[in-house]
């Protein structure tokens, strides 16, 4: 078989990469050939290729393996790189629609924390998140970790506002209208004069893997804006949902549904 060339070679290259991955096993030199029908110069000379890139890995009992580049990049990777990159899109959507502060978060431990954030586009009036982490019963994103199954932290309830809730049965009814709306609401009760919505991201298998909200001044942003813009939230949240591989409602069956901390199944089915 005449040496490949161009794009024919990158073609084969990346053909014999993807059967290395894929491979329930470590396979041979012999099980590469057949599979790629490749004659042994040439498929020698594409290993040798891969090789030099740290793409495989060839072992001393002659299985080829990924090699050392893959698996940098994939320890280089956290699990929630892939929210990030699901979500964005559609925080851009909202930050356009909206021009308020747009935040990504995950469910850690007792804690929201926002792992990604879009700044409010007013040259004035903004709202900068000081602390990446917030407590859940203060916050739109908390409300929705905890109306979805999160734990309440034991003990009292801290009160971080004059309009913090720190009723237990309160908190409790205000989880419920999570629920049956699909999204949160949290005005002042983290900071005065901010207000927040935020609504679900949901995995494929129905877990609440993240949260997203809108966020602003009250001066601006009043409860009549928010409600409108809970609305758009919840169709963005909705679409992030579906790449994700989600199909089901956000506001049904929310006793079903379980909550995964920073670390969990991002993304599982």
């Amino acid at each position: 078989m005449a040496a490949a060339s161009g794009t024919q070679a990158v073609d084969r290259a990346a053909g014999l990469l993807l059967f290395v991955l894929e491979a329930p096993q470590p396979p041979t030199f012999g099980e590469l050939q057949e599979s790629s029908g490749l004659a042994k110069s040439t498929l020698s000379r594409l290993l040798s290729s891969l090789e030099r890139h740290e793409l495989i890995f060839r072992s001393d009992d002659g299985t080829v393996r990924p090699g050392g580049a893959l698996t940098r990049f994939a320890h280089s990777r956290r699990p929630t790189d892939e929210l990030i990159e699901v979500t964005r899109p559609f925080m851009v959507e909202l930050s356009e629609a909206t021009g308020e502060t747009i935040n990504l978060a995950v469910l850690d431990s007792t804690e929201v924390e926002q792992i990604s954030q879009i700044d409010c586009t007013y040259l004035i009036g903004g709202v900068k998140s000081g602390d990446l982490k917030v407590p859940l019963h203060a916050s739109a994103l908390g409300k929705v970790f905890l109306a979805y199954g999160a734990d309440l932290p034991p003990g009292r309830l801290r009160k971080i506002s004059t309009r913090t809730i720190t009723s237990r049965d309160r908190l409790r009814e205000d989880l419920e209208r999570v629920r049956e709306r699909g999204w949160a609401l949290a005005d002042s009760e983290l900071e005065p004069g901010l207000i927040a919505v935020a609504a679900p991201v949901f995995s494929a298998g129905g877990d609440v893997v993240a949260a997203i909200s809108i966020s602003g001044p009250t001066l601006r942003m009043t409860r009549e804006v928010a409600h409108s813009y809970a609305e758009l939230l919840v169709e963005q949240a909705g679409k992030a949902s579906a790449l994700l591989g989600f199909e089901g409602s956000t506001s049904e069956e929310a006793g079903n549904t379980t909550v995964v901390p920073t670390g969990g199944r991002v993304g599982a089915a």
